[in-house]
């Protein structure tokens, strides 16, 4: 059975990854209106990989005993200025769901619930190469500018990427 106080954050989390997934939405729908499909198709990929992650916390919850419950997902921003714009709001958002899941695990190690550790390992490894992604494509916009052939490079790596629901 899971502690009242991390099923409280957990759900907390789970809006937090559903507000991810509308965020990177957002972005997407940006890029495609951009016409710069491989962009989009990054972040789109981002929307799947949030809803899993949700998705991961929801199965959680009720495999420990818990409840679901749901909350208004709030109106993600969406007055994106350039592409270094996005991927540094990007690399923003992700610490900030790193401070989120370190702080889900700091109630686990609080509450001493080894199995709500266990869980969010994974979680915190996940971050690590969210961060990362995000830290190197901010990198690689801001080395290449808005406009040029290396922006449509780019573009056409970007427009490789599948989801891969990553193993449990």
């Amino acid at each position: 059975m899971i502690s009242a106080k991390l099923e409280k954050a957990i759900n907390e989390q789970i809006n937090k990854e559903l507000y991810s997934e509308y965020y990177y939405l957002g972005m997407a729908a940006y890029f495609d209106v951009e016409g710069l499909p491989g962009f989009a198709n990054f972040f789109k990929i981002q929307v799947q990989e949030e809803r899993f992650h949700a998705m991961k916390f929801y199965q959680y919850l009720i495999e420990r005993g818990g409840n679901v419950k749901l909350d208004t997902i709030n109106r993600p921003p969406q007055d994106f200025k350039s592409i270094e714009d996005i991927f540094s709001k990007a690399y923003e958002h992700e610490q900030f769901v790193t401070k989120s899941i370190n702080s889900l695990v700091d109630i686990a190690i609080e509450e001493n619930d080894h199995a709500s550790r266990n869980f969010l390992n994974w979680f915190v490894e996940e971050q690590v190469e969210e961060e990362a992604t995000m830290d190197d494509l901010l990198k690689k916009v801001r080395r290449i500018g808005s406009n040029g052939h290396g922006i449509y490079m780019l573009d056409e790596q970007l427009a490789q990427r599948v989801f891969n629901p990553a193993a449990e």
